[in-house]
C-alpha cells in the first residue's frame, strides 16, 4: 500500500504535533509540507518539513490528503472557517489517529479528525468532522461531539455529553454526565462543569461558572 501524501494547513504547535503523529504512520501518510497564510513563514522549515506557501496551495496538490491544524480558544470556529474557505470535498481530508490512541470498534470519526496519543473513546459513537483531541482526552459512552470541536489535553466527558459545533474544552476540564456544551462555547482549563454551558459563553472554575458571552462564531 502506497502512503498518501499529506499537507498540514497551519504551522503552529498543533501542526507540529500532528506531523509527529503522522510520522508514526509511514504506511498511511507521507507528509509533504506545511501551508500557512503568514508569508514570513514561507520557505522556512519546521521539524524538518518545509512551509510551502499559503493555505490555498492545497488546490495545487489534488492527490494529497489534508488536515487543518489550527485552533484557539479565542477563535473556536477558526478550523471550520478555514475548511469552509478551502472548499475541499470530504474525501480530501485525512482522519489521523495516533497509534497510542484507543478508539472502540464501531466509532465513526468524521473527515479531518486528529486524535493524538492516549486519547480514548470507550464505546461506539459518531464524532464530527475536523475534531481535534489532544493527548489523553477521554470520551465515554453515548457522547456526541460536533464538527470543529477542540478537546485539549486530558479533557474528559462523562456519558451522554453533547458538545456543540466549534466548542473548545480546555486542558484538564471535566464535564458531568448528560450535560450540553453549546456551540462555540469555551470551557477553561481545569474547569469542572456541573450544568449546561450555553452557546458562545466562556466558563471556568470548580464548579464552572460563566465569565463572558461575547462570541457569535458558530455556523
Amino acid at each position: 500500500m502506497t502512503a498518501r501524501p499529506l499537507l498540514l494547513v497551519g504551522a503552529g504547535g498543533l501542526a507540529r504535533e500532528t506531523l509527529a503523529a503522522a510520522r508514526l504512520l509511514p504506511d498511511a501518510y507521507d507528509p509533504l509540507g506545511f501551508l500557512d497564510d503568514d508569508p514570513v513563514r514561507h520557505g522556512s522549515r519546521m521539524d524538518g518539513l518545509l512551509v510551502l506557501g499559503p493555505a490555498d496551495l492545497v488546490h495545487a496538490h489534488p492527490d494529497a490528503a489534508v488536515l487543518v491544524c489550527v485552533g484557539s480558544p479565542a477563535r473556536p470556529a477558526s478550523r471550520l472557517d478555514l475548511a469552509a474557505r478551502l472548499g475541499l470535498p470530504a474525501e480530501r481530508y485525512a482522519t489521523l489517529v495516533h497509534p497510542a490512541a484507543s478508539i472502540a470498534l464501531g466509532v465513526e470519526l468524521g473527515p479531518g479528525c486528529v486524535f493524538l496519543a492516549g486519547a480514548v473513546i470507550t464505546a461506539p459513537q459518531r464524532v464530527g468532522a475536523h475534531v481535534v483531541a489532544m493527548p489523553h482526552v477521554l470520551l465515554t459512552h453515548d457522547d456526541e461531539v460536533g464538527d470543529g470541536v477542540t478537546l485539549a489535553g486530558r479533557a474528559a466527558l462523562s456519558g451522554s455529553v453533547h458538545v456543540g459545533r466549534c466548542a473548545y474544552l480546555g486542558a484538564g476540564s471535566l464535564v458531568r454526565q448528560g450535560l450540553k456544551i453549546g456551540d462555540a462555547a469555551v470551557v477553561g482549563m481545569g474547569a469542572v462543569v456541573l450544568t449546561d454551558v450555553p452557546p458562545g459563553e466562556t466558563w471556568a472554575g470548580n464548579p464552572a461558572k460563566p465569565l463572558c458571552t461575547s462570541r457569535t462564531e458558530s455556523r
